[in-house]
């Protein structure tokens, strides 16, 4: 059987699609780790951020000299990336076969038999229906303890900086069945952690003729096929994070206390250019009301420096917002234009490089700071753990995760990977907990 090789960029969205790939090529490629023996080497990209299409480019041209050696190799580019920019890759990437979008995965075959013959081949067409809801996906590159599952694509928010509404497609619901079903077999696979994906998956709605089902209904049949199940999810929008959701998650031990909730400016002005459609008084709202249903939830949220417009004080806003939230880790970014997108039609790029970075740094700063208060909060507590392997650091430590999505080394003792464990945290970094089996 040939063999195939998938490099994935970006977000866990993109590597829950590589795992749909690998099944939809399943009948006549079988996945491997080493790029050298590979007959098929897919790149599954992201066009959130600038610097990940700079870092796919050189991989390209990288990839050049491996076709030299092997010239029957066939190199495909999938994802957004693929879908952005279609017509430039073609015509300076000459290393390409083929392009397939986020939604032309059942072509792939197809594509990569026309490709053979010379003809460089293309499908980045967008579906309204598209949600691989039938494919088992193959986990190739996982611990065996935790997966993805996605339950949703594309996005309905149109956020002035983002691009994803136009890579991905508008936003629609799988079949709430085949998700369960999904979670059921990982169950009975040995599988003790799901993170349920979407774009937004706060505005998760299936509705036929026997049913209404919301995210809130969702997670809780997820939490209900086993105890000995935690359950995730990612990403959450401010406005759509209901009552109802954070009153299960409190109501259910297995779903994680732990919520990803970006809000990436801390100035109504900048949130109002941004396209965000909530307040800094919302967002601060929706925090009180988290942490007075569930006292222990872990937040973490995405920030962006030096949107357009922004103004030294818009900046001192979102310090401030940080300040008063105590995230307990962030993604940060400094902003970077994105073709076709409204900010980029309608809004000059207009803060300098140089402030971006320093405003960045002045945010990663105060963050490093925010994370290290927040784990030394922890320091004498116990916390259950999944126990997710050894640790990098040292092969008498394990590492896993609390509820709360901290890391925690500890030493190994009696436990085994895929193990619940009571760890009691002894000591810290900004990044990381460490404790002992009790």
């Amino acid at each position: 059987m040939k063999k195939l090789y998938i490099e994935t960029y970006g977000c866990q969205m993109n590597v829950a699609d590589s795992e749909v790939v690998a099944s939809i090529l399943a009948e006549d490629y079988e996945i491997t780790h080493s790029i050298e023996e590979c007959d098929l080497l897919l790149l599954n990209t992201c066009s959130v951020r600038d610097n990940a299409e700079q870092r796919i480019r050189k991989r390209l041209r990288e990839f050049k000299a491996l076709k030299k050696q092997n010239g029957s190799l066939q190199i495909g580019l999938l994802g957004c990336m693929a879908e952005r920019i279609k017509e430039q890759l073609l015509n300076e990437e000459e290393v390409l076969d083929f392009i397939a979008g986020p939604d032309a995965y059942r072509q792939l075959p197809k594509l990569i038999k026309e490709s053979s013959c010379g003809t460089v081949q293309f499908d980045v067409t967008l579906s309204k229906t598209e949600t691989y809801e039938d494919i088992i996906p193959i986990r190739y590159d996982t611990n065996g303890i935790s997966a993805f599952v996605s339950i949703m694509r594309g996005c309905n928010n149109f956020c002035s900086y983002c691009i994803v509404p136009y890579t991905r497609g508008r936003e629609r619901s799988r079949e709430p069945n085949s998700i369960l079903q999904e979670v059921t077999d990982l169950v009975n696979h040995g599988y003790k952690e799901v993170t349920l994906l979407g774009q937004n998956v706060n505005s998760y709605y299936w509705k036929d003729d026997n049913r209404e089902i919301s995210f809130a209904n969702l997670i809780e049949d997820a939490a209900k096929i086993s105890p000995e199940l935690r359950v995730r999810f990612a990403t959450s929008h401010p406005k759509d994070i209901s009552d109802e959701l954070i009153h299960v998650i409190g109501n259910h031990s297995n779903i994680c206390s732990y919520i990803h909730l970006p809000f990436q400016a801390g100035s109504n002005a900048m949130l109002k250019r941004m396209n965000r459609v909530y307040t800094r008084e919302y967002y601060l709202e929706r925090v009180a009301t988290i942490r007075r249903i569930i006292p222990d939830c872990g937040l973490s949220t995405d920030i962006i420096a030096g949107f357009c417009g922004e103004t030294e004080e818009d900046h001192l806003q979102t310090l401030d917002l940080m300040k008063t939230v105590e995230f307990d880790s962030a993604f940060m970014f400094k902003y970077s234009v994105r073709e076709g997108t409204l900010a980029a039609k309608k809004f000059i790029d207009d803060v300098p490089e140089e402030t971006k970075l320093r405003r960045l740094n002045e945010i990663i700063n105060l963050q490093q700071q925010l994370s290290l208060k927040s784990n030394q909060r922890d320091i004498g507590k116990e916390f259950e753990v999944l126990v997710e392997g050894v640790s990098k650091r040292s092969k008498e430590e394990y590492f896993g995760r609390t509820s709360q999505n901290k890391v925690v080394i500890f030493p190994k003792k009696d436990a085994e990977k895929g193990d619940y464990v009571q760890v009691k945290v002894e000591s810290c970094t900004a990044a990381t907990l460490k404790g002992k089996i009790v």
